[in-house]
């Protein structure tokens, strides 16, 4: 069993990975630290609690992040056209009793993989601003976190917030550089596959059936999602599973095909937030290029709810 450690901004997507990891015996969710992105943080947050209390899960420390930039930055506004203004497409769902630890996303990092040296898998999908921190807070970090799955980035994809960048890494440009020069064991979950991951509005609305409370929040809080993508998207059926992949490739590596690249993200003018990757044997940097995408949705369905 794979011990993993999410760093997330719920986020529809979010949701779903935090759904699937949950319900996935092959991994245990340690914690929850979350970041902003989708939304800032102090809702990513609540999000990160709601969605644990919604699937029974509120044994799993949720750890507040950085709400600003690795150069403190404010973010932007997150992304209300994909993920309504509540970060969870304009769905209630029932406020959790516990509240976040109160240690900090990036000292709960720094402690966790001291205690626990080449066990954890951090998988980040949202802003890398918490784990540069933790990089640049603790120099035994990149040693001590086994490894670091992280979704952003769009090395021949285009990008989908920019021409050129993925909204993750746009978040936080200079995050994400020390991230990828740190010399950890990094595996990139970006659009180049999960663009070609596709869960339609039919598979969506099969949740309902169950009539569980849980299920058919999700299919409320995805139905936005995949609404929002026939809007801002056209010719795409269905939303693209972009974090739940990367929860997926720590289930099953074998979901992708992935190549060892030098990256570089752009932190200036058209470049800013594009991620660039030079194939190089000796980086320790995987970027996914192909994915079995019909097996990996079918997992994930077969998960999720």
């Amino acid at each position: 069993m794979e011990k993993i450690i999410l760093d997330c901004d719920p986020g529809i997507d979010d949701a779903m990975a935090i759904a699937y990891a949950l319900h996935s015996p092959e991994v245990e969710l340690t914690a929850i630290t979350t970041c902003f992105g989708n939304a800032h943080t102090d809702v990513t947050t609540k999000n990160a609690l709601d969605l644990l209390a919604l699937f029974d899960a509120s044994h799993v420390p949720v750890y507040e992040g950085l709400n600003q930039t690795i150069d403190g930055q404010l973010p932007r506004e997150g992304a209300p056209w994909i993920h309504g203004h509540n970060g969870i497409g304009e769905v209630t769902i029932p406020t959790s009793q516990k509240k976040a630890e109160n240690e900090s996303a990036h000292d709960f990092l720094s402690r966790i993989t001291k205690e626990h040296p080449g066990e954890l898998t951090l998988v980040p999908v949202g802003s890398l601003s918490n784990v540069a921190r933790a990089i640049k807070a603790d120099p035994e970090f990149v040693k001590n976190v086994k490894e670091i799955v992280v979704m952003g980035g769009a090395v021949r994809h285009p990008g989908n917030i920019t021409p050129l960048a993925e909204a993750n890494i746009h978040a936080d440009p200079k995050a994400a550089n020390i991230v990828f020069q740190s010399g950890a064991n990094i595996r990139l979950v970006g659009l180049d596959v999960t663009m070609k991951t596709l869960l339609p509005q039919d598979k969506c609305d099969e949740w309902r059936s169950r009539n569980q409370p849980s299920a058919t929040s999700m299919a409320d809080i995805v139905t936005f999602y995949i609404n929002a993508y026939k809007e801002n998207n056209p010719g795409i059926i269905g939303c693209s599973l972009h974090d739940p992949l990367a929860i997926g490739t720590v289930i099953d590596p074998s979901f992708v095909q992935t190549v060892p690249m030098k990256v570089t993200v752009g932190e200036a003018g058209e470049s800013y937030g594009q991620t660039v990757g030079e194939e190089d044997e000796a980086s320790s940097v995987h970027v996914c290029l192909h994915v079995d995408s019909e097996r990996f949705v079918a997992h994930f369905l077969s998960r999720v709810v």
